[in-house]
């Protein structure tokens, strides 16, 4: 079981992840990617009850998930990578998320740092950073702060010190950040610009912390990194304000691979209640029936669940060829269509990822509440989850623009 406190001083960091052992398999298709894809969902939803229930870290799992190639297949072709279609990253997101959903969100920030590096990085960070996620190295997350006014008000800096920076300051919500092989950490300059400095997991003055006491998402290890005088050479940071600066596709990548996750959720909330309505479920004693799977009832709200995840998937891969389109051609137009696009899928995966996994207990019974059974995950995981930026703002910026012609701010919450 993995134990919520920082390591002690003197002792060797159980999690520190230097470098992959072995280089990652290079995907040859988004057909292949897919087919990896469902393969590894299939294992990893063997354990996934027991790792939720003693917030085992899916250490050996996240190993398997890197390595399959998967991590890397945004990577643009003129680097090696398969630049891959954002529907195909999507079912690949929704089909690890429907097994096991802390998984699924593990790699959600390495993702959105491999579109950064697309949009604002050198073209020599380009080839170091993307030959980096080709070998299966895993980026983790130290964006978001804890006490901050709002999400955008980052207190960590980054200052010149020689002929590099440092940056100090305290980082939560660092999903990926404890097995991870690179860190990349936000931090604001003199100018109030966000940078990110990408540096080891192993640098001197890094410490990251496995306190995330979630009741959903609980092996995310989203926990606290603290950032002590950390040198980073110039090299290794890459101005990501330039992303907003003019029209890229960078908030709405952020918010759709949130999205697919919350639509995987949803799935996984329904396979299992079809699997213990099958299995489990007792009619009910007025029907005169005599299996719950023939009760009209529960298969009028089976089949409501289902028209609503399918409307969720359609809109969110027409998202998806909004944000494909946004870079192929980025302009204030392309751009602010992946955006509403994107923040339309987002309501919806949202409000069928709650339903689908409050639902599941109506249909299925009490019995179905009971601890070996492990199905309160789904709920637990989808509430958690889908509180990463609100929905009510979301129905905001499209009645505004649907309205007004008002396009949505460009950040990485749009």
């Amino acid at each position: 079981m993995s134990e919520l406190h920082d390591i002690p001083t003197g002792q060797a960091d159980p999690y520190l992840q230097v470098q992959p052992a072995t280089p990652a398999r290079r995907l040859t298709s988004e057909a292949e990617a897919i087919a990896t894809a469902r393969r590894l969902a299939a294992e990893f939803r063997r354990e996934a009850i027991q790792r939720d229930r003693e917030r085992r870290l899916p250490i050996a799992e996240l190993d398997a998930f890197s390595q399959s190639g998967l991590w890397s297949i945004v990577v643009p072709r003129e680097y090696g990578g398969l630049g891959a279609s954002y529907r195909t990253v999507g079912e690949v997101f929704k089909l690890i998320s429907a097994a096991d959903g802390s998984l699924g969100q593990l790699p959600q920030n390495h993702f959105v740092v491999l579109a950064h590096i697309g949009f604002d990085a050198s073209e020599e960070q380009k080839h170091f950073f993307f030959d980096l996620a080709l070998s299966g190295a895993r980026f983790g997350n130290a964006f978001s702060e804890r006490s901050s006014k709002n999400v955008a008000d980052f207190q960590t800096r980054i200052e010149p010190d020689g002929d590099g920076f440092v940056v100090s300051g305290q980082k939560f919500f660092s999903t990926g950040a404890l097995l991870a092989h690179w860190i990349p950490i936000v931090a604001v300059d003199a100018e109030g610009r966000p940078q990110l400095a990408v540096v080891p997991r192993d640098t001197p003055g890094l410490k990251v912390i496995n306190d995330w006491s979630s009741f959903g998402q609980r092996t995310t290890a989203s926990g606290t990194v603290l950032i002590d005088q950390v040198r980073v050479p110039a090299s290794r940071v890459v101005p990501i304000w330039k992303a907003f600066e003019r029209p890229t596709a960078g908030g709405p990548i952020s918010q759709f691979i949130q999205a697919a996750i919350d639509a995987g959720l949803a799935r996984g909330a329904l396979d299992d209640t079809l699997d213990y309505v099958r299995r489990h479920t007792r009619p009910w004693i007025d029907s005169g029936l005599e299996k719950a799977s023939e009760d009209p009832y529960i298969l009028q709200q089976l089949g409501d669940l289902q028209v609503r995840l399918r409307a969720a998937e359609a809109v969110l891969d027409l998202a998806a060829d909004a944000i494909d389109l946004a870079l192929r051609e980025p302009s204030e137009d392309s751009v602010a269509e992946a955006s509403i696009r994107t923040a339309e899928a987002k309501v919806l995966t949202t409000e069928v990822a709650i339903l689908a996994s409050n639902r599941l207990f109506e249909l299925a019974g009490a019995r179905s509440t009971l601890e070996e059974y492990g199905l309160d995950r789904h709920w637990r995981n989808a509430r958690v989850h889908t509180l990463h930026d609100p929905v009510r703002w979301k129905y905001h910026i499209l009645g505004n623009y649907l309205l007004n012609g008002v396009k949505p701010p460009r950040h990485p919450w749009n």
